[in-house]
């Protein structure tokens, strides 16, 4: 088989950093709830990233929670104990052997916690936010009753959330993880920051566009600090409003215009832009929540540093289109992994993506013990190749573990 001409500028290695990549088909961070029984990554884990990591160019994680804090997501992993360093180690090892490269995606949840959960009750600590101002929509259905968002306390010094963020990505390099990616997107910590809806402050860390920047920017530089500016990258949503986030256009525009070229003059090695979709962006208040507008040309311009990765309901054909026209150096991709654990050589060879989601079992069964959290998770099948292709891609991925392994052993002596 060929690489199709349609898929082809897709399929050049890409320099990210000091790191090669052997394409331009990445995989975005994807909740995934099977880290049971508690929050520590487990052998079905395991599975999963290294059945995607023969193809992927990039593999983001799910997002890691980097402390323990209530969620709406059960059994999402964190960061923050040894045994859970230990499952990532394992995790980026396999990875790594495939050929692949892994950064973990840094998670707070900020007000969209709940003071009920588990880990929350655990944890000794308030669901903690910029503002007292609780989230509107959505329901923690793990808890009885079904509650909503409730009112988060504010955070009096910030600079304590910061230092759980270095302390995230000492742990993640611990890991082997080969880089972090910030989880600036959605409706969770970083964005409330940024977002003026979420942030009513009158002091350092709120009111004016560089005040409410500040928070970003600081986890930004408190990250490179322990992996350095070019292993680093951000994912932002300017236009969603997931988690009850979006300010009116003018602003959205003035606040994200100012927030990425910041983000950029510090060297980052990506910035991660995702596109407005209208089926992710909830009706409160009976309209839509976000605000929609072109964000790859409204601030691809602005990043002179950074790669840009594009994100956000790409098809193989759209995504091509989009790097061969220099609008973003790769794409992301979220619901196609899910189904086709082979997703990259898919569309490197024009296989079809036939594999159909089951939204049942999207986020597996609840307290469910590891052995039935396969389904929907590590038993969608890949497609068939001829032996000789798969005896290419074997060859290709040997070459890039080889090369991986190298430019380590090379850092690691400097």
């Amino acid at each position: 088989m060929q690489i199709t001409s349609v898929s082809a500028p897709l399929f050049q290695p890409i320099q990210l950093g000091s790191l090669t990549l052997r394409n331009r088909v990445f995989m975005s961070a994807l909740t995934r709830n099977r880290s049971v029984p508690t929050n520590v990554p487990n052998d079905v884990n395991l599975e999963y990233y290294q059945q995607r990591a023969k193809s992927a160019g990039l593999i983001i994680s799910e997002g890691i929670l980097i402390t323990p804090q209530g969620t709406e997501w059960p059994h999402a992993p964190g960061i923050w104990s040894r045994e859970q360093i230990a499952g990532w180690k394992r995790i980026t090892d396999s990875v790594h052997t495939e050929g692949s490269v892994i950064y973990a995606q840094l998670w707070h949840l900020g007000r969209v916690s709940h003071p009920e959960a588990p880990e929350q009750i655990a944890s000794g600590q308030p669901v903690y936010s910029p503002s007292p101002i609780s989230a509107r929509g959505g329901k923690f259905r793990f808890l009885p009753g079904e509650p909503g968002y409730v009112a988060p306390t504010a955070i009096d010094d910030p600079t304590v959330l910061l230092d759980l963020f270095e302390q995230a990505a000492i742990n993640a390099k611990q890991a082997g993880f080969d880089g972090v990616e910030l989880h600036g997107a959605n409706g969770y910590l970083v964005q409330q920051f940024l977002d003026s809806t979420s942030n009513e402050r009158t002091d350092v860390w709120g009111g004016s566009v560089t005040n409410r920047s500040r928070f970003g920017l600081l986890a930004l530089q408190r990250l490179i600090k322990v992996f350095g500016k070019d292993r680093i990258g951000i994912k932002l949503n300017p236009g969603g409003g997931y988690n009850d986030m979006g300010m009116p256009l003018e602003e959205t525009i003035e606040t994200y215009s100012y927030f990425i070229s910041e983000a950029d003059k510090l060297g980052i090695a990506y910035i991660s832009l995702v596109r407005y979709l209208d089926m992710f962006d909830p009706v409160i208040d009976g309209r839509k929540r976000g605000t929609p507008h072109d964000i790859l040309d409204t601030y691809g311009p602005l990043i002179k540093k950074a790669h840009i990765f594009a994100n956000g309901g790409f098809t193989g054909e759209e995504a091509a289109a989009t790097v061969k026209a220099g609008k973003a150096s790769g794409v992301f991709f979220g619901i196609p992994w899910i189904t086709h654990p082979d997703l990259a050589k898919r569309l490197q060879f024009g296989k079809s993506l036939d594999n159909e989601i089951d939204f049942l079992t999207l986020y597996g069964k609840n307290y469910a013990p590891e052995e039935e959290q396969r389904s929907g998770y590590v038993d969608y099948p890949a497609a068939k190749y001829e032996q000789t292709q798969i005896k290419r891609r074997s060859f290709i991925s040997r070459f890039f573990t080889l090369l991986h392994r190298n430019r380590q052993r090379v850092v690691s002596q400097n």
